[in-house]
């Protein structure tokens, strides 16, 4: 019998997966699989239990947020390539960006089911520096609303409590001057904010479908750098575009690359996948093509995009 880890964040969202820990445990056991249930027991549980003892599984699955997930990419990438179990994803969190890019469904049994029983599909992940993360780099404005709202308030409130931290945090809003190289470019200006992904959706709020087309597993990943507005009407017109969707061209720079070079004239705190990801002046992020497979629907979008990509 196969043998699945099912380890989930108990905290996630608003702790609704207690509702539902009886039913996912049945679809798995239903679908073949010897169970091993783990709640999460602290930071970094996820990850270190995954690394220690992610060999003994067949499958493994995570249920959480966006934070979650990323210690579960992180453990699974401390094995060779070749020894990388397919990991199924149950969302819980507040957002959940990366599972609406995968078109995970946010009921539990549904993703379950998905989990349990979908097809493998090759994502591209990314290196910060050393440490991985799996669909989102920034820094800048608002980038440290997910980890800086405490877990109470967003557990009360949900998604309402990133846009209120988000209002109080405009009129401090800081501008950085950095230097970016990038696959045959260099930008060098003043920006106030900086999102290196490969994702549709960024905080819930911005689609990036409407800036580029993003393809999960073709090597790269996207960047938009939006520069400091001159005055108050050109910052508004900004945020306004960057929640619609429809920021102005002459507002922002938009690149995709294999590589990003970050150095900053001062030390800049950066988000990885929602999280604290340190405060550095020089940054190096490099594209992991296709390092872990996500277990998915079995979806005809997704699938064309894990054809090999041709000229």
């Amino acid at each position: 019998m196969s043998k699945l880890l099912f380890i989930f964040n108990p905290l996630s969202g608003k702790g609704l997966i207690k509702h539902h820990l009886l039913d996912i445990i049945d679809i798995f056991t239903k679908a073949g699989y010897d169970v091993t249930v783990r709640p999460t027991q602290s930071h970094l549980d996820a990850y270190v239990y995954i690394r220690t003892h992610g060999s003994e599984f067949d499958r493994i699955v995570v249920s959480g947020g966006d934070g979650t997930l990323n210690e579960g990419v992180e453990g699974l990438m401390s094995f060779p390539r070749e020894e990388r179990k397919p990991i199924g994803y149950i969302p819980a969190g507040t957002t959940n960006d990366f599972a609406s890019t995968l078109n995970i469904p946010k009921d539990m049994e549904l993703s379950a089911m998905i989990a349990a029983s979908g097809v493998p599909f090759e994502c591209d992940i990314g290196d910060f520096n050393g440490k991985k993360f799996t669909y989102i780099a920034a820094f800048g404005a608002f980038t440290d609303v997910s980890y800086d709202t405490p877990q109470e308030i967003k557990n009360v409130i949900g998604h309402a409590a990133y846009v209120w931290e988000g209002i109080k945090r405009l009129p401090s809003l800081s501008s950085y001057h950095v230097n970016i190289k990038y696959d045959g470019g260099e930008i060098d200006e003043e920006v106030f904010l900086c999102v290196i992904m490969n994702t549709t959706s960024v905080g819930g709020i911005l689609s990036t479908e409407k800036f580029t087309d993003v393809n999960l597993c073709d090597g790269l990943f996207e960047m938009i750098v939006f520069r400091q507005p001159t005055n108050p009407l050109e910052l508004q017109s900004v945020l306004s575009g960057i929640i619609k969707g429809e920021a102005s061209g002459e507002g922002y720079s938009l690149v995709k690359s294999t590589r990003f070079e970050i150095a900053s004239d001062e030390s800049i705190k950066w988000t990885l996948d929602g999280e604290y990801g340190g405060e550095i002046r020089n940054a190096v992020i490099n594209v992991l093509p296709r390092a872990i497979s996500f277990i998915v629907d079995n979806n005809a979008t997704l699938q064309a995009m894990n054809e090999p990509q041709t000229d």
